[in-house]
């Protein structure tokens, strides 16, 4: 291959070694340096807290703190942030801190991944609870949101005397960014609340989208139900490509998050000047591309600034397959093509659970024809999802641009979901 130049793309735990053509567009998030002590920059910031007293005046010992982390499917460093929060709450008993896995509607973490997840000492002293959305005797309604959502979330967790959200916050495909108030809905939230925030109308709208929480009806909704359910401090952190922390956020939970995205938008979003006729992505590696159903992100990614007919090949590790939770895979299952299952999920009336990720895949599917790279899944199992195989990931991607024409032009996003290009003047970007 005649002038190449040789990248590594985020793929599972090694990354992925390609040689792509040197003309190629690469965009890769700005690499920060990370904070020279973890531990210290997050015990000043839960100190010097933004829009709230420390955490410390709201606590007394004997109390019941709740504390929300990300699960398995995400990189937080919780272990250290839980740590941080322990050490600002003098006289707070780890036994009186029940950690919530916000795993939303994913499945449990097994106790080996919560132990490597939080550190044995955690894991052991601490209670965990691992949220269970489909588990009706384990939520608690707490009302309505303006717009009719029916919010019932983890009942532990609303009776808790004090309730701490900590997240990471980078651009999220509908959400407009992780972190926040995602820690408490959908992460804590039973189904039936997940399946009104996740609803075709929500996604389908033009702002569910990358880096937008104003006006955004998933993020406007999530945003609300944290506010009328209280949350009493909270931490977030941003992190750079080796996941290590580079910026703490602490404090009143629309103030800290809000100062979050802004850095995270600075760091992540990356305006080009027209869309490209190839668009080689990832899925930021391990353990964000365990599974087919995480990787529609990285091909959402690509999405923004693929040209209308062109292509995209997502190298995405798919260690756990599709997963297993939920309808994702039995979805996909049900129709011969992208348009039929974007016609089901629209039809009034329809309601499974994972319907969200078929719809944007299938939103992605009729703009562009996609190949995915996937060690953990078979040809069989790709084609079944709808996607073409990509068993060579540099020749894929050469070929598509051969097949675009002698003007052909192709961008690559080595990290994944960890930049998102948008067309430079694209509203909301």
């Amino acid at each position: 291959m005649p002038n190449v130049v040789e990248l590594d793309l985020d793929y599972g735990s090694d990354g992925m070694p390609v040689q792509i053509p040197a003309e190629a567009t690469v965009i890769e998030p700005v690499d920060r340096p990370s904070v020279s002590d973890p531990m210290a920059a997050l015990v000043d910031a839960i100190r010097n807290p933004a829009g709230r007293p420390p955490l410390a005046d709201t606590v007394r010992p004997g109390r019941t703190i709740g504390v929300s982390v990300c699960d398995i499917t995400r990189a937080q460093p919780r272990q250290v942030m839980i740590e941080a929060l322990l050490e600002a709450m003098p006289g707070v008993r780890m036994e009186d801190v029940t950690v919530f896995i916000a795993t939303g509607t994913h499945r449990i973490n097994t106790a080996e991944e919560i132990e490597g997840m939080l550190g044995p000492e955690i894991a052991r002293r601490c209670r965990i609870l691992c949220h269970y959305a489909r588990d009706e005797s384990s939520l608690v309604d707490v009302g309505e949101t303006s717009t009719g959502v029916p919010v019932l979330l983890n009942r532990e967790w609303v009776n808790s005397d004090v309730r701490v959200t900590t997240g990471f916050v980078e651009p999220h495909f509908f959400a407009g960014f992780s972190g926040g108030p995602k820690m408490v809905a959908p992460g804590l939230a039973g189904l039936e609340t997940v399946m009104h925030l996740h609803d075709a109308r929500r996604i389908g709208h033009p702002s569910a989208t990358w880096g937008v929480t104003e006006g955004n009806p998933v993020h406007d909704d999530v945003r609300e139900i944290a506010r009328m359910t209280g949350v009493d401090f909270a931490v977030d952190v941003t992190l750079n490509r080796r996941q290590a922390i580079t910026a703490v956020f602490a404090g009143e939970l629309s103030v800290e998050h809000a100062a979050a995205c802004r850095a995270a938008r600075a760091d992540a979003m990356r305006a080009v000047e027209a869309p490209f006729d190839v668009v080689l992505t990832t899925n930021s590696g391990y353990p964000l591309d365990q599974n087919l159903y995480q990787a529609v992100k990285g091909m959402s990614a690509a999405a923004k600034v693929v040209k209308p007919g062109g292509t995209i090949v997502c190298a995405a590790e798919c260690r756990d397959g599709l997963p297993d939770h939920g309808a994702y895979g039995e979805i996909l299952r049900s129709r011969p093509s992208a348009q039929s299952l974007l016609d089901m999920i629209q039809a009034p009336g329809y309601s499974r659970p994972d319907q969200w990720q078929v719809q944007i895949q299938a939103q992605i599917q009729l703009k562009a024809e996609v190949f995915v790279h996937a060690g953990g899944l078979s040809d069989h199992a790709l084609r079944a999802a709808h996607f073409e195989p990509a068993g060579d990931v540099a020749g894929t991607t050469v070929g598509a641009l051969e097949r675009a024409g002698p003007d052909a032009t192709l961008c690559v996003l080595p990290r994944g979901p960890q930049t998102i290009p948008y067309l430079r003047g694209e509203a909301g970007a």
